[in-house]
């Protein structure tokens, strides 16, 4: 863009097809499953542990804890072996092998990054600031997830990253989640399922409660010699959705963090995780929460979706709750507004909307802040990650798609004291595609997540054509200058 001071950093992150995960390899039809474990068990002992041998020199240095896996993985296929005698250590191990596959989380893509404040800043020199970086990595069948990298930001705005691991570590899923009693009866009334089958099931639970407790309480409710009518058959289906669709995922902390992989757990996410926009959230009373506002897919349709984290280390995943939740590209100030949460997001798929709300779970009443107005956003505009607190105003990096379906990435300026108030916009992109840009899976796309300022720079982490991401720092002063 004319007159302003954008500096490339040399960071670049591409796509490791080396970096690969565990998944569970289970064929859906039960005979051939049997027909597999039935494979195994004709093996002598001495040929099983042969076979359990080489798959674990072949394959071990490639995970951690490659046994703990393959023994999850043939618990989920136990009750489907029909031997009565008991099997080794060594026969179960081999049946989860055979039961497991290897997924590489970013054989295709590793693109749309965010960039927030690292939860710990100790150790660090003057001027220096640790950050968290996220990242879309899409694999095979276009299933994407969520991976972190971390760095050092210098006073003089130069990036240290920490060079990534070579392992990548799911975390382990709360078998027993806790529940929520007032976004749980929202999400079921929203969704229509608000009847006499819901309120039984609902009247003996907490204001908070597990999954354990949620099944005994539908047991209790089914208990009779009369079937389920219809309706009380959809409900409790819809409960049991509601409940998978909010869990909770735990890493060790010995796991580095960019051996943090979140991949989809739920059925409504089982085609991805997509675009997480995450934003480091004060409180008034200063308390630090990480949000993250994320697109769930599941090959057909889509839903809006949040994160919680304190530490990078424990999330809980939540279902978005009200009217307004539609679309994609929601994104969380930074800090409440007049005691309220504020949220950037686009509920036409054309234009930017503003909301209000006293609860981050419920949202609803959007008001339009404004509509495309450059060529280069004519077919529609949207964010790129959680507004930006500066003297001058709200920083919001946005997006504009124009002719081609090309994307360039914006910035429009909103009052700090009234974000509904549009101060300034760009008249031109900020950042286009060009030269090795254009060219990708997608071509002819920049776009962002999210980004952050650090000593009078905006520090701008980029996807480029969904292919790979580089980071860029943009003189602040000069940047409100045009807006």
């Amino acid at each position: 863009m004319r007159s302003l001071d954008i500096q490339p950093t040399g960071v670049t992150f591409k796509p490791d097809s080396s970096r690969v995960l565990i998944r569970p390899f289970i064929p859906s039809d039960p005979a051939r499953i049997v027909n597999i474990i039935g494979r195994a068990l004709a093996l002598s002992e001495a040929e099983t542990k042969e076979q359990l041998a080489a798959v674990t020199a072949e394959f071990n240095n490639r995970h951690a804890e490659i046994r703990a896996i393959w023994r999850l993985h043939f618990n989920r296929v136990k009750a489907h072996v029909f031997s009565s005698r008991p099997l080794s250590e060594e026969r179960q191990l081999y049946i989860g092998a055979l039961f497991s596959g290897e997924y590489a989380l970013e054989s295709a893509a590793l693109f749309n990054p965010s960039i927030v404040a690292h939860p710990d800043q100790t150790n660090l020199a003057d001027g220096e600031l640790r950050f968290i970086l996220s990242l879309r990595a899409t694999g095979e069948g276009h299933i994407s997830s969520i991976e972190f990298r971390t760095g050092i930001l210098g006073a003089d705005h130069s990036i240290r990253m920490e060079k990534p691991s070579s392992l990548v570590t799911a975390p382990a899923i709360n078998p027993n989640p806790t529940y929520r009693r007032s976004i749980f009866l929202h999400k079921l009334m929203e969704m229509g399922f608000e009847n006499d089958w819901s309120a039984l099931v609902m009247e003996s639970l907490g204001d908070a409660f597990t999954l354990e407790e949620l099944e005994k309480s539908m047991q209790r409710a089914a208990r009779g010699n009369r079937p389920l009518s219809r309706e009380e058959q959809r409900t409790t289906e819809c409960v049991r959705w509601l409940a998978e669709s909010n869990y909770e995922v735990i890493f060790n902390s010995s796991v580095a963090v960019s051996e943090r992989i979140i991949f989809p757990v739920s059925s409504n996410e089982s085609n991805g995780m997509e675009d997480a926009r995450f934003v480091r959230f004060v409180e008034d009373d200063g308390s630090v929460i990480y949000y993250a506002t994320y697109t769930a897919y599941n090959g057909r349709a889509i839903l809006p979706q949040l994160l919680e984290t304190t530490d990078f280390l424990h999330f809980r995943a939540l279902t978005l709750n009200g009217r307004a939740v539609q679309n994609k590209g929601m994104a969380f100030f930074p800090r409440r507004i007049d005691g309220r949460y504020a949220m950037i997001s686009r509920q036409d798929d054309e234009n930017l909307f503003i909301m209000f709300s006293d609860n981050p779970h419920f949202w609803s009443d959007p008001k339009l802040l404004c509509k495309p107005g450059q060529s280069w956003e004519a077919v529609k505009i949207g964010n790129c990650g959680s507004p930006i607190e500066t003297d001058a105003g709200w920083l919001v990096i946005t997006h504009g798609v124009g002719p081609m379906r090309k994307y360039c990435v914006g910035a429009m300026l909103l009052d700090l004291n009234d974000p509904s108030k549009v101060l300034g916009r760009l008249e031109e992109p900020l950042l286009t595609p060009q030269g090795n840009e254009r060219e990708g899976y997608v071509p002819n796309v920049v776009y962002t997540c999210g980004a952050l300022l650090h000593r009078g720079r905006l520090i701008l982490p980029y996807g480029a054509s969904d292919t790979f991401a580089t980071i860029l720092t943009v003189n602040l002063d000069g940047l409100l200058a045009l807006l």
